[in-house]
């Protein structure tokens, strides 16, 4: 199965719409293998965040992302990635459509209030970026059957 990372942002923490969106995450039918709340700081920032290192709002991203811990989360599923990149959808959520997390959630293109994934291969080191191994679970869920399709089960 395909894991992703998601980031409920500061702005999301301090508006308390943390359990909002692990809510639509599960609804959806992605399984949360790794969860937790962590304090960003500049060393991970500078990682995360290198391919905007030349933007303008670089340092102001930065210190948003620090106001309050966030809440990290490797969610899995079948084509997850591109799932929850739908679910987030535009990251200036003004222009988001109506009934995706930033859409339903959020005025800005900066406080946008979620982190998603962009690609597979971003997952893959985002999710070592903010999870040791030993903090990613897998498990098998008793609803999965109710979830997928015979076809996709097998793809499993």
């Amino acid at each position: 199965m395909e894991k992703t990372l998601i980031l409920i942002k500061p702005n999301a923490v301090q508006r308390g719409l943390i359990g909002e969106i692990i809510a639509r995450i599960e609804r959806k039918g992605l399984h949360i293998t790794g969860l937790k709340m962590m304090q960003l700081d500049d060393t991970i920032l500078n990682e995360h965040y290198a391919h905007l290192s030349e933007r303008s709002f670089f340092k102001i991203l930065k210190d948003s992302m620090m106001v309050t811990p966030v809440v990290a989360m490797c969610v899995e599923g079948l084509d997850a990635v591109e799932t929850v990149r739908l679910m987030v959808g535009a990251t200036n959520a003004r222009k988001a459509l109506p009934g995706t997390i930033r859409g339903d959630l959020s005025m800005s293109g900066e406080q946008n209030v979620i982190h998603a994934s962009d690609s597979v291969e971003n997952a893959q080191a985002e999710v070592k970026r903010f999870f040791s191994e030993n903090e990613i679970f897998s498990y098998e869920s008793a609803i999965t059957a109710f979830e997928y399709g015979g076809e996709e089960r097998a793809k499993m």
